[in-house]
Parts: C-alpha cells; sequence; structure tokens
C-alpha cells in the first residue's frame, strides 16, 4: 500500500482523512504532537478500521524528528499537512503562537520533505485567505484582501510559501493547497469527530455542548450583520466530505495530473448558512431545543463567506454528498457517544 503522512492525524479533520484514505487502500502515518487532540482518536480509528494506525507524537517544527519518521517508515509517497493552530477568535489574543507554529511547521516539512525527495503534498489551507471578499459566492481567482485574523494571515503566508518554493530550480514538490469551509459533523459511527479540548472555539460542538447540558447557553456573536438575519453566514461541509476531497487530490498527485505544480480548490458545499439557520437545523435534527443569546461581534470574524465549489467539481471530480441536517444529526449522535 502506498504510504502517505497525515500531519495532525489524530486532530477533528486529520482523523477522518486517515479513515478515508485507509478505506481506499492508502496507508496512512499519523505524526500529531496531542496540542489539540486526544489519544483516544486512535483508538476510535481502530474499532473503524479494525486495525491500529502508526502513530508518531512529535511536533512538526522538530526537523529531526520528522526525518526519523520518514527514514524509519520509508518510501513515503505524500504528505497532507494538517496540523496547525485553528481557532480565528484565539489567534487574535495569541498571535505569534500562531505564527510561530502554523509557518514554521510548514517550512520545516517542505525542508524535510525536500531532504528526504517527497514530492508530493496537500496543504490545509482555508477561506480566511479571502479576508472580507467583495461579492459571493468566492472563486478560486478571488483576490485574496487582507485577512481579518492572525489564523488567516498565517494560511496566506503559508499558501505564498509553497508558491514561492515551488519557483526554486531545484524544487521538485507538487502541492495541492484545499481551501476549506467549515467542516461540521462526525463519522457515522460515532467513533471519531470534533473533540475540542476546554470551551469550543466553533460553532457546532458549542451547539451540541449546550444541547447536552455542558454548556448554559450559546451566544451568537453579533446580529447586526449584513446578511439575511443579521448573524454571520457560512459554508458548512460535513468533515467526511471534506476527508474525501484529500484522497482526491493525493491520487492527483500520485497520477501527476495536475495542470501546474500548484493548484488550488474551494473545498465547501457552494452555499451559505446563517448561524440562526443552522441553531434551527440542529433543533430540528436532534429534537432539542437550544439555549442560545445574542452577544456582540467577535474579533476577526467575517460577515459572510460561501464557497463557489465548481471547480473541484469539474477539476477534481469532487462533490459534496451531506446535508446541513444530516451533517448536524452526525454531530449530535457523536455528543450523544462522548456522554456515555
Amino acid at each position: 500500500m502506498t504510504k502517505i503522512l497525515v500531519t495532525g492525524g489524530a486532530g477533528y479533520i486529520g482523523s477522518h482523512a486517515v479513515v478515508e484514505l485507509a478505506q481506499a487502500g492508502f496507508e496512512p502515518i499519523i505524526v500529531d504532537n496531542f496540542a489539540n487532540s486526544e489519544t483516544t482518536v486512535l483508538a476510535g480509528l481502530r474499532d473503524i478500521l479494525g486495525r491500529d494506525v502508526p502513530c508518531y507524537r512529535i511536533d512538526c517544527g522538530n526537523a529531526e524528528a520528522l526525518h526519523e519518521v520518514f527514514r524509519k517508515e520509508g518510501d513515503i509517497k505524500g504528505v497532507i499537512h494538517f496540523a496547525a493552530y485553528k481557532a480565528v477568535g484565539e489567534s487574535v489574543q495569541k498571535p505569534l503562537a500562531y505564527f510561530h507554529n502554523n509557518v514554521g511547521s510548514l517550512i520545516t516539512l517542505l525542508q524535510v520533505m525536500k531532504d528526504e525527495g517527497v514530492e508530493n503534498l496537500v496543504f490545509s489551507s482555508s477561506c480566511t485567505v479571502y479576508g472580507v471578499p467583495d461579492q459571493l459566492p468566492v472563486t478560486e481567482a478571488t483576490p485574496t484582501k487582507p485577512a481579518n485574523s492572525p489564523y488567516g494571515r498565517t494560511k496566506q503566508m503559508c499558501e505564498d510559501i509553497v508558491h514561492d518554493a515551488s519557483k526554486a530550480a531545484d524544487n521538485t514538490t507538487h502541492t495541492i493547497l484545499l481551501r476549506y469551509f467549515n467542516p461540521i459533523g462526525a463519522h457515522e459511527s460515532a467513533k471519531i469527530g470534533e473533540l475540542p479540548l476546554g470551551v469550543p472555539n466553533n460553532l457546532v460542538p458549542f451547539i451540541t455542548q449546550t444541547a447536552a447540558g455542558l454548556r448554559d447557553k450559546l451566544t451568537i456573536f453579533g446580529d447586526d450583520y449584513d446578511t439575511p438575519d443579521g448573524t454571520n453566514v457560512r459554508d458548512y461541509i460535513h468533515v467526511v466530505d471534506l476527508a474525501k476531497a484529500h484522497v482526491v487530490a493525493v491520487q492527483r498527485l500520485l497520477d501527476r495530473k495536475a495542470s501546474d505544480v500548484v493548484e488550488t480548490f474551494n473545498v465547501g458545499t457552494g452555499h451559505g448558512n446563517t448561524v440562526l439557520e443552522v441553531v434551527k437545523a440542529f433543533e430540528e435534527a436532534s429534537g432539542q431545543k437550544l439555549n442560545y443569546s445574542i452577544g456582540p461581534r467577535r474579533a476577526g470574524d467575517v460577515p459572510a463567506i460561501y464557497a463557489d465549489a465548481t471547480k473541484a467539481a469539474e477539476v477534481l471530480g469532487f462533490k459534496t454528498e451531506t446535508s446541513l441536517r444530516d451533517s448536524l444529526a452526525s454531530a449530535w449522535k457523536w455528543q450523544v457517544a462522548l456522554s456515555k
């Protein structure tokens, strides 16, 4: 089987990608420092796949440790780089930590890949690179504007680094940049899902924890945006759909079908939902009445953003399959499983 290194593979999106890679016939190798994930995820992966997935507890900023993984495993054909800090609000409070971790780890990884002769990279980017767009939906050709948060700036910087590195005379790396929108939900088995440490920074786990009684109420950050109901609009994609996009991207790189040394794709559903629409859909999907209130706007939040997913459909042959309601139902199923 073809070995694919998955950095941050014990995290939310990474763990689901590990499942999809394995079920597609690849051999995923996890690297994770468990700064924002739990070792219990490995047991969930074992339950789903019926076997253990190799996992190395190291930091992606540690070049020596990364070299050791490549040399021990041998013949790794590609890397999916998820490992990063990812909370917009937290990045406003801890900008230096975000720049150091997100930008530094990519630079280290690219150098190690070059040294080890590994040529294929799928990079976990974000729709935050678009800043506050002038028009919606955003396409891959939409100009990137100043990011609203340090997190978004790290993703812009990382994309720039990938492009600049690709122009080097001795470059052999081929990269696909996947610009995510808002992943939600959990695996149908309820063995893995979003597992934030401490207070959730993302909407859906805060919703499910509130419904489960772990939080007193959900605070919606602002209801005075220029959107249909005044709350933020986002493009919510089921995490398994997102994970499947990575398998398609990896295969495209391995088959040398990429049209350029760096390709970029939006990965979203192609339409947006307001926060209040998500709350209503969750209540319908779960049968739970949610306690929520309106609070002030949160620093770093973009009013509205959602994807034009045409390029992913036409070039990658990828389309999302899961509805918002079904995605939220899977998130609630996961929360219930955690409470048992």
